[in-house]
């Protein structure tokens, strides 16, 4: 980046300027913040990019020290494989966040941005404390032109915060533009999507210096993503799409999950549903999956960023559709809990409930809204001793979860709640066994040997629709799951013990 046109926007010069550069040409991307969305990006940009430094800084040196670990702090499929590539190489994480900063060209601000619990806006808005933060400490560090580029998941607006920061707290003589370029990330294939994206999504200013900064974005991402499937939006259009992608597909889940109802007290099929609408063109097969709920760090707030907009813009109908959304979401997971409690004879009291799966969805140790997480409460609060078990998520994690959700210390909470090594000690004497989450683990379980080891009559909960019922029932099994209904149960035909 050179001098400064007579707006006070930086612009380029050379090579630059055409939005190609020499590809041995020195150019160092800087990351705030290394988590969910910026380890992984700025992975896949380094192992695409090789002749740019890519530096992701964070101000937990624990967090820094696990990227620089065997142990990364956390789980993506690939995602291991090509850090230790490129790691040290032109790949490198750190705490100093000034030095990164300095010598950037383009700063990501990609840090947590999570619903507010406090204040005006308690429960629906974002809180924006770590982008201001991130924003005001470039502005004090910064001593030539940057491209800085809001990747966290914002609200629509978001960027005019962060230019006013930038442009009131800027060292003399530093001018910046800034971009919009929200992350599409599904927790568990995030490696594939940055691979492969369905689209790459870049808002800037309308004007000659904003599309400069677009284009020298652009030509990052155009070293393996198609150049048509780069799309160029203003600001505004960018921030909002991000919010609307996620909230249709969280509208999805939950209509899929109204249906389910339906089909329970029908008789019909959730899954053969799903598959008959799926196949029309104009709606399609994704995000029509039947389940105990949808969780994540994006759905929720997503669509609670997206209601608390509507309400300051006055658009009381559309907050209270949009509303319904969570709502439904909410009334599944506590249906299927009610569920799991009916048909133990209407008491979980005293009774082992093996719960397999604490994290929101497979491929992935995050728990952040999991569904699991609501179901443990429920089924606490009416006594069950839980036994849980899952592949990736520790043991520290479910404890903490499951605290802040029923406001129980730790120790209290291990009267009534045992973390299993594996499927076979959780499901050990237990009187149900529930399904929150669809690892393909789950599917292959040598359910015999399980069958063999539980109390009877032995119950299974298949909140993911992932098992082979017919089989599980041939077995003696009594299944239950979302979206069909029940069986003819087989209690007389089991004695208990």
């Amino acid at each position: 980046m050179t001098s400064n046109d007579n707006d006070g926007m930086p612009t380029f010069s050379g090579d630059e300027k055409n939005g190609h550069g020499d590809e041995h040409s020195t150019f160092r991307i800087c990351c705030i913040g290394a988590g969910y969305v910026g380890g992984p990006t700025c992975a896949i940009i380094a192992s695409k990019c090789p002749h740019i430094k890519v530096t992701v800084v964070d101000v937990s040196a624990d967090r820094i020290a696990a990227w620089n670990s065997d142990h990364l702090p956390l789980f993506e499929p690939g995602l291991e494989d090509i850090i230790k590539t490129i790691r040290n190489r032109n790949l490198f994480f750190s705490t100093d966040t000034k030095k990164a900063i300095q010598e950037a060209d383009l700063i990501f601000i990609s840090v947590n941005t999570p619903t507010k619990s406090y204040g005006f806006g308690n429960g629906r808005a974002p809180d924006l404390r770590y982008v201001e933060e991130a924003a005001r400490q470039i502005a004090h560090t910064a001593t030539s032109n940057k491209i800085v580029v809001e990747k966290s998941t914002v609200p629509v607006n978001a960027a005019e915060s962060i230019k006013t920061i930038l442009k009131t707290n800027k060292q003399p003589g530093v001018c910046y533009q800034v971009l919009s370029n929200p992350e599409f990330l599904a927790e568990g294939s995030a490696i594939c999507d940055l691979l492969a994206p369905d689209r790459v999504l870049i808002g800037g200013d309308e004007s000659i210096d904003g599309s400069l900064a677009i284009k020298k974005l652009s030509w990052v991402y155009e070293h393996w993503v198609p150049k048509e499937r780069i799309l160029t939006t203003n600001t505004w259009s960018s921030e909002l799409s991000k919010l609307v992608a996620n909230a249709f597909l969280a509208q999805r889940i939950s209509s899929i999950n109204t249906i389910s109802a339906v089909c329970e007290a029908t008789g019909a099929s959730v899954s053969e549903v799903a598959k008959a609408v799926g196949l029309d063109s104009r709606i399609g097969s994704k995000f029509l999956n039947a389940s105990v709920g949808f969780g994540g760090s994006c759905f929720q707030k997503d669509v609670y960023n997206l209601i608390y907009l509507a309400e300051s813009l006055k658009l009381e109908p559309v907050a209270q559709y949009w509303l319904q959304v969570i709502k439904i979401n909410d009334w599944q997971r506590e249906r299927f809990a009610h569920m799991i409690v009916q048909n133990l004879f209407g008491s979980v009291s005293g009774k082992k409930i093996a719960i397999l799966g604490f994290a929101f969805k497979k491929d992935t140790a995050d728990t952040r809204e999991s569904s699991s997480i609501y179901v443990c409460r429920y089924l606490l609060a009416e006594g069950a001793s839980l036994h849980i078990y899952d592949p990736k998520v520790s043991m520290q994690r479910i404890f903490l979860d499951l605290s802040e959700q029923t406001g129980k210390s730790e120790a209290e909470l291990r009267n009534h709640v045992r973390i299993a090594t594996d499927a076979y000690e959780a499901a050990k004497e237990s009187h149900a066994l529930v399904i929150c989450t669809e690892w393909d683990e789950f599917k292959k379980l040598d359910y015999p040997l399980i069958y063999s080891t539980m109390k009877k009559p032995s119950f299974i909960f298949d909140g993911r629709i992932i098992l082979d019922h017919d089989q599980l029932i041939s077995l003696g099994f009594n299944v239950f799951c979302i979206g069909q209904k029940p069986p003819i149960n087989k209690y007389l035909n089991q004695s208990p013990r």
